[in-house]
């Protein structure tokens, strides 16, 4: 029993988050090197200047009467491309899941776990570390991004942006940023629950791919299962709807979409069904303060962070419970 102890207490000696900033550095290091995310950075990019720059072929013509000139390069499409929105809806889960997927079973594989475990790096700082130096790196490739097209708006169309412009599309990254966390929390789940890389590249795009082109039909029948209309009252296709919205935000890609929608469009001042009464005294048309547009977009940011720390606690009890050998 003595021995059993002493192990115990050898085992939590120090800090556990011994070693956490050397794991991110090297972790990030990696990253930003690696032809993988190289040829991800250059599609972002090209991405970005194509779509930024058909937005301003169009917005150059309404300077002066737009007081949200720079907002509209988020979201102007122009034929064949849609708006720059559309494509990091699309790029940044990949981006996210490219970033996750093998960050602890390619240390399996390489059989390189036990060796760093055996520095005096415990598996919480090692995990957290992982997570982290994958969020930064995506912030930090999203942060070039809109440094990039904020200047090449203010090059081309030739005026600053106002304050609030600024002020919102910063509100804008820090949802995309959270946005790409649960898809890389859910690649590094997958990265502790299954052994092969490939697998568990595959399993988080599935996921994705479910949440972006299937959950939205799934929710709409399940709400009709759950809620029938029996009568058609008014009170029935209420709360068929409200279920219907309620089911449909449990998708990251819904709640990312309202988020973006209210604002980068100050003039939305409610998502779902509207009822004539609640627009009584509105004024339509009329952008709200970036504020009032925080208070309505505060639950979809509240579940994005909430699911991205959800995440990561999951992959933290499951990685702790697995077996390492050398």
């Amino acid at each position: 029993m003595s021995l059993q102890g002493t192990r115990r207490e050898r085992v939590r000696e120090g800090s556990p988050w011994t070693g956490l900033w050397a794991v991110v550095a090297k972790e990030m290091a990696d990253h930003l090197t690696s032809a993988r995310m190289r040829i991800l950075e250059l599609l972002i990019v090209l991405t970005a200047l194509g779509t930024v720059y058909g937005a301003l072929q169009n917005l150059r013509t309404t300077v002066g009467q737009d007081p949200f000139l720079f907002l509209r390069l988020f979201t102007t499409a122009r034929d064949p491309l849609p708006a720059f929105v559309g494509f990091l809806g699309f790029l940044v889960p990949l981006v996210a899941i490219a970033l996750g997927f093998d960050a602890v079973n390619g240390e399996f594989n390489q059989r390189t776990l036990s060796r760093v475990l055996a520095q005096p790096i415990y598996r919480d700082a090692l995990l957290l570390g992982k997570f982290l130096a994958g969020l930064f790196t995506l912030a930090l490739v999203l942060t070039a991004i809109w440094l990039l097209i904020m200047g090449m708006g203010l090059l081309r169309l030739g005026v600053p942006p106002g304050e609030e412009e600024v002020a919102r599309s910063l509100w804008f990254l820090l949802a995309t940023i959270f946005y790409g966390g649960i898809w890389l929390g859910l690649a590094m789940v997958f990265s502790i629950t299954f052994r092969q890389p490939a697998t568990a590249a595959l399993a988080s795009i599935a996921v994705w791919l479910f949440f972006t082109v299937f959950w939205g039909t799934l929710a709409s029948l399940l709400a009709q299962a759950l809620q029938p209309i029996r009568f058609g009252f008014v009170e029935e296709i209420l709360a068929q709807a409200k279920l219907e919205l309620a089911l449909t935000r449990l998708s990251p890609n819904t709640l990312y979409t309202e988020a973006t929608l209210a604002l980068l469009h100050p003039t939305v001042r409610a998502f779902g069904l509207v009822l004539p009464i609640q627009l009584q005294g509105a004024i339509l048309g009329t952008p709200l303060p970036l504020s009032q547009s925080v208070l309505l977009i505060w639950p979809h940011l509240t579940g994005l962070i909430a699911a991205t720390i959800l995440l990561f606690a999951l992959g933290y009890v499951l990685f702790q419970r697995q077996e390492i050998r050398a």
